[in-house]
């Protein structure tokens, strides 16, 4: 099946079949689009947390609404949110200049225009401009798991603050939003909807 067609057969399962798990190579593929999804200034503002653990995951259902996916999918992927920017470009700038003096002074300019862009912004406003960078690799995600015929559901039917009290989450990381992924106890009960391309659309010549 093409990539289009893929995204076609997708849909948000919401019964997920727990006997049946992804296998360790489809996982890291799935992983690895996450390690690939581009993001502003390269800072990957984010953290994923891959849960199996089942005791865990019947803890986090029931700040999840009691949505059964939360405990019935193969694995359970939670996308926090990062704060800890300033020390994220530090991050950066040690990993893009191998910690050379002189390449680092190559990426001064570069350095100096990340962290200007984040000078004077509030917490708030950082944690929604991380939470932008989180929903790009969640959509990475799952057109990953499109392209590999393994089901998904995106989820923010949750307590963040319950999350991140069970994850034990420091301070910099705020859940945003989970990803159930598995394969799908039986076939969705109604045919895809989508709006027309004219309602969406609009080509400017």
């Amino acid at each position: 099946m093409s990539f289009l067609k893929n995204l076609n057969w997708r849909f948000a399962t919401k019964a997920f079949n727990p006997k049946k798990k992804v296998s360790n190579e489809d996982l890291n593929k799935i992983l690895e689009s996450i390690h690939m999804s581009p993001s502003s200034f390269g800072l990957q503002a984010f953290h994923v947390h891959v849960i199996t653990n089942q005791e865990l995951l019947d803890q986090l259902k029931e700040h999840s609404w009691n949505q059964s996916q939360t405990s019935d999918c193969s694995h359970y992927l939670v996308f926090s949110a990062r704060t800890d920017i300033t020390s994220r470009i530090d991050q950066l700038i040690e990993l893009a200049s191998n910690s050379d003096p002189e390449k680092k002074e190559q990426l001064s300019q570069y350095e100096g225009m990340m962290r200007g862009f984040i000078e004077g912004k509030s917490e708030e406003w950082i944690q929604n401009w991380a939470a932008k960078q989180v929903y790009i690799a969640l959509g990475f995600a799952m057109a990953a798991c499109a392209e590999l015929q393994i089901d998904s559901c995106p989820m923010e039917g949750i307590t963040p603050d319950e999350y991140d009290r069970l994850l034990e989450n420091p301070k910099h990381l705020k859940t945003t939003v989970t990803l159930a992924i598995g394969y799908r106890e039986e076939e969705p009960a109604y045919p895809k909807r989508r709006f027309s391309d004219k309602d969406l659309f609009t080509t400017v010549e």
